[in-house]
């Protein structure tokens, strides 16, 4: 290669296209990026897609009971639990009651569906972020973690192990199995140039 090639090469760098102008008096264009996830392209873990299902769908059928004791008996609850360890809370504390157990009704179906999933874990989530306090509360730490209490469990350990699965699903969604899995697009409209 001589010199002159050399000195041609350099001269020769590649053009870049003009950037479209986009002017005020044209509609915005509408622009549509997807994203890929790793799992999108090649296969699917069926079985980790199926473990996800089985277990958004137990833990949203075994919630549904906790939602249904609560309008079983309002006043009990909003006398004994919300009003005794959660005073603080403004309002008449059987409307607390009955939100949480709406929540632990309508929040399970549509973490079960997958129809606003991540929106109904972090409801189902806040319910045990109160019942956990609530079990403290009530019992007190109980020796944990190595004591070895008579009902076996602690009184707080299913509340907390129902909050760390809606915290999962709050953060990962539902899984490829459900019935409104999002996609990966985003659509956004460029500025506009006056």
């Amino acid at each position: 290669m001589t010199e002159a090639d050399i000195t041609q090469s350099q001269d020769e760098s590649p053009v870049d296209p003009p950037a479209p102008q986009i002017s005020a008096s044209s509609p915005p264009q509408r622009v549509e990026v997807v994203v890929e996830s790793p799992s999108s392209q090649g296969e699917v873990n069926i079985t980790a897609e199926l473990a996800i299902f089985v277990l958004r769908v137990g833990v949203s059928v075994m919630m549904l009971h906790h939602g249904l004791e609560k309008f079983q008996d309002p006043e009990g609850f909003a006398e004994f639990v919300v009003g005794k360890y959660f005073g603080f809370l403004p309002g008449n504390p059987i409307i607390w009651t009955y939100a949480a157990a709406a929540t632990q009704i309508i929040c399970p179906l549509g973490l079960a569906i997958g129809l606003f999933a991540r929106i109904s874990a972090l409801g189902l989530m806040s319910t045990m972020l109160f019942a956990i306090p609530f079990h403290l509360l009530d019992t007190g730490l109980e020796g944990f973690p190595f004591a070895v209490v008579e009902n076996h469990n602690y009184a707080f350990e299913l509340s907390a192990i129902y909050a760390a699965i809606f915290f999962y699903f709050l953060c990962a969604g539902p899984g490829r199995l459900s019935a409104f899995r999002k996609t990966n697009k985003i659509t956004y409209y460029p500025k506009t140039t006056n």
